[in-house]
């Protein structure tokens, strides 16, 4: 009887394990199912686009006529494939006439439209004329005159900021992503033009086509200058787009759209120089902007001006300048750079502030521009005192109480305005 309960209770005792065993390893296999299940594949944003392969193969192309007494030319050239299906890509291109610079070759720029626009013939015509083969691309899908049967994503809100997926490569078909790849394939197209010197190639974009230059600066390691005008990054801490679609989104959602898509995640890399461009009420606010100018390695210079107008505008002969003093620099002796402004200091009694600078150029214009209001900054009012400039130091009294936001604005002889760096003062609620 004893060996019959002591068997009964060992066999019993065996069974417990068993069955806990057996239910700890199902425990095992459904969570990591469910881990599985609901992780995605990370992918580094300085890996986000292949580059260098986008740039050694050239994309497909068919040309158009030129127009009598123009010099661009209609182009059409093979796109990224969007969900699924192969895509075309328009464009005009621009060609010089007369005498190359560069042992028989000529520079180059990518010409990159804001938010509602398309690619521009006149803006390729224009860049033409300075010298420059030039390629003006439209980024919406669009064609000549309508939108393309065989077009890459719309420029629309839902294309920019939808909801995204990595592990099927579904983020391959958001805007930022094709318009990217379009970019880096017109690149590509330009280094095989046989006019043209690869290495010295630039690029400009405005407002959306701004933020599209700021990403790619850190992306694109054959450029040599990149010019946006108006954008920048980090439009998830501040703009309207934070406000109307990434505020919606859930913190995964927004947390995936930053890390690929926002501007900060890539200006870190860039070590080209650039040339920031905006205005003190644009869309682009001014925190989000110092954040962005303050990120690149290599050379920033700045032109703040007060309530630069926002739109597709081409006729800024800043950018003209700074563009041509980097790709002719040590070529054409007349190309002079802009001035080079210094962060501002303050004196000990924090009452005035001081800039340096150097310039090829005299700078005859100096003024301390400052506002004192909070809030949106597109609603805020900005004013100007003279500053006194002393061989290469500008000097200036701040007004009383501290402004919320100042900086020193130079113009030089030319007309040609730059700034130094802004200073917000953070004491002050600056949204």
């Amino acid at each position: 009887m004893t060996a019959f309960k002591f068997y009964t209770v060992h066999y019993s005792n065996t069974c417990s394990k068993m069955v806990f065993r057996v239910f700890f390893v199902l425990f095992l296999i459904v969570f990591l199912f469910l881990s599985s299940a609901h992780s995605e594949t990370v992918i580094d944003a300085g890996s986000l686009w292949n580059a260098d392969d986008y740039l050694t193969n050239p994309p497909k192309a068919t040309y158009g006529e030129k127009q009598a007494g123009l010099l661009v030319q209609e182009v059409y050239y093979e796109g990224e494939p969007y969900q699924g299906k192969p895509t075309r890509v328009f464009a005009y291109l621009g060609k010089p006439e007369g005498t190359a610079p560069f042992d028989g070759k000529f520079p180059a720029i990518l010409l990159i439209h804001g938010g509602g626009g398309k690619a521009f013939a006149n803006w390729a015509e224009l860049w033409a004329r300075r010298g420059y083969v030039a390629l003006a691309m439209d980024l919406g899908g669009q064609g000549p005159n309508a939108p393309l049967p065989d077009g890459g994503p719309q420029q629309g809100n839902n294309e920019k900021f939808r909801d995204f997926t990595i592990e099927d490569g579904d983020y391959k078909n958001m805007w930022t992503y094709q318009s990217i790849a379009a970019i880096l394939r017109g690149h590509a197209l330009l280094i095989a033009q046989p006019e043209v010197n690869p290495n010295k190639i630039a690029v400009t974009g405005i407002s959306w086509g701004g933020y599209l230059t700021c990403i790619l600066a850190g992306v694109d390691p054959k450029l040599q200058v990149a010019v946006p005008v108006y954008g920048c990054g980090f439009i998830h801490e501040n703009s309207p787009w934070k406000i109307n679609s990434l505020n919606p989104m859930t913190p995964e959602q927004r947390n995936r759209w930053v890390s690929l898509f926002d501007p900060s995640s890539h200006l870190g890399r860039a070590t080209i120089p650039i040339f920031f461009v905006n205005g003190t009420n644009d869309v682009y606010p001014l925190d989000s902007y110092e954040k962005s100018y303050r990120l690149p390695k290599g050379e920033t210079t700045i032109s703040i001006t007060l309530r630069r107008p926002h739109a597709h505008i081409f006729t800024f002969k800043e950018v003209d300048t700074f563009i041509d003093s980097v790709i002719f620099k040590n070529v054409k002796p007349s190309t002079k750079p802009l001035p080079k402004v210094s962060e501002m200091k303050t004196d000990e009694d924090g009452k005035s502030i001081s800039v340096t600078f150097e310039s090829e150029v005299p700078v005859v214009k100096a003024e301390l521009a400052w506002t004192a209001d909070t809030g949106e900054w597109s609603q805020r009012e900005w004013k100007t005192i003279p500053a006194t400039i002393n061989n290469h130091t500008v000097s200036a009294v701040l007004p009383t109480p501290l402004p919320t936001c100042y900086y020193i604005l130079l113009t030089d002889e030319r007309g040609l305005p730059v700034s130094s760096p802004i200073k917000i003062n953070e004491t002050v609620n600056s949204k």
